[in-house]
């Protein structure tokens, strides 16, 4: 079997993980070839691609970062990909296709599966909001260097009585905020599932100051927003991918809250400092899993499909159940939050 790899969409820790995985399993278990697709679907629909063999992948489990290389994708130039999709695939010469990504990555893959092209993905973002997976590989270290952030600004914060806003990754879902907020301890968090009211996180600043306690840290996902009215905060312009570039909650949150309470308040923008470096152990281990288990839905023949993680198992599912719904922070779990913090 001839088997080609692509990682596509944002860095990740754990994409290197993946293509080793597949490698050891498809070339030393299966026999096959495989060949990795260099900046993603762009190296797909320009034949840019290189062998990958043990050599190849040799070292790569803990390096952060994938060795393909990572791009993204016009919709349009993807439409002209599906509609030429026979011609493609002889180009091509694979049996099949194994794109490692996110929600865009996924839609991708979902239409080429469409379009008759063999794929079998595998789920990829540091957002985990990919509701056909209970977790998906990056968000373990995202949180983990959240949270690390947290423990040392507080030292900071405290021994100059500031205000410290965090700001970490997540557009539409809260979850690197939640759980690195919580592991953090942080005294506030904002998710972007409710709007937040200022007056409240400064109720609870004064409320610090006043046992004592001169320091606060907020944790702020990015695509946070504040209560209809509550402070000004203008939205950001659509990039040509479809998505919404944010104009800095953190920054503007830390501005508003020093003005209304008289004291320094400091932004700590983490941004891409979460997507880079080492993995955790638990995201190499379920990124290897995840490489091992779409080689064997390769070898069935089960197209059409994505890995997927339920409680403890691997299971494949749909590609098309990836993408239908983002997987959003519950009410339930923002009630534990408040009931602690």
């Amino acid at each position: 079997m001839r088997i080609g790899v692509l990682t596509a969409g944002g860095d990740c820790p754990g994409l290197n993980a993946v293509i080793r995985s597949v490698v050891h399993r498809a070339v030393v278990d299966r026999d096959d070839e495989v060949i990795g697709f260099e900046d993603g679907f762009k190296g797909l629909l320009e034949g840019r691609h290189r062998e990958l063999d043990l050599n190849s992948v040799s070292g790569i489990l803990a390096r952060g970062g994938t060795i393909l290389g990572s791009a993204r994708l016009e919709r349009d130039r993807l439409r002209e990909a599906c509609d030429n999709s026979e011609e493609l695939m002889g180009r091509l010469g694979i049996d099949a296709l194994i794109p490692i990504g996110g929600e865009g990555t996924l839609t991708a893959a979902t239409m080429l599966s469409e379009a008759g092209l063999p794929v079998v993905g595998v789920p990829k973002t540091i957002d985990n909001d990919i509701s056909a997976t209970d977790r998906t590989f990056g968000f373990d270290t995202a949180v983990g260097v959240a949270t690390e952030a947290m423990d040392r600004l507080k030292t900071t914060a405290e021994s100059h009585q500031r205000v410290m806003v965090v700001e970490v990754m997540g557009r539409h879902a809260g979850w690197i905020a939640l759980e690195a907020g919580m592991a953090g301890g942080a005294h506030g968090i904002c998710l972007p599932e409710r709007p937040f009211e200022i007056d409240d996180l400064c109720k609870m600043v004064e409320e610090r100051f006043s046992r004592g306690k001169k320091f606060a840290v907020i944790c702020v996902a990015e695509g946070a927003r504040p209560a209809e009215g509550s402070m000004e905060y203008a939205k950001g312009e659509i990039d040509q991918y479809g998505h919404e570039r944010f104009v800095g909650i953190g920054n503007r949150l830390a501005t508003e809250m020093e003005r209304r309470l008289g004291k320094e308040a400091r932004p700590v923008i983490l941004g891409h400092v979460q997507r880079g470096g080492t993995p955790t152990a638990y995201d190499r281990v379920l990124a290897t899993r995840f490489g091992w288990h779409a080689v064997e839905a390769a070898h069935r023949g089960d197209f059409g499909m994505m890995t997927a993680l339920r409680g403890t198992d691997i299971v494949m599912t749909p590609l098309a159940d990836a993408t239908r719904e983002l997987k959003t922070v519950p009410q339930d779990r923002m009630d534990e939050t408040e009931a602690v913090f």
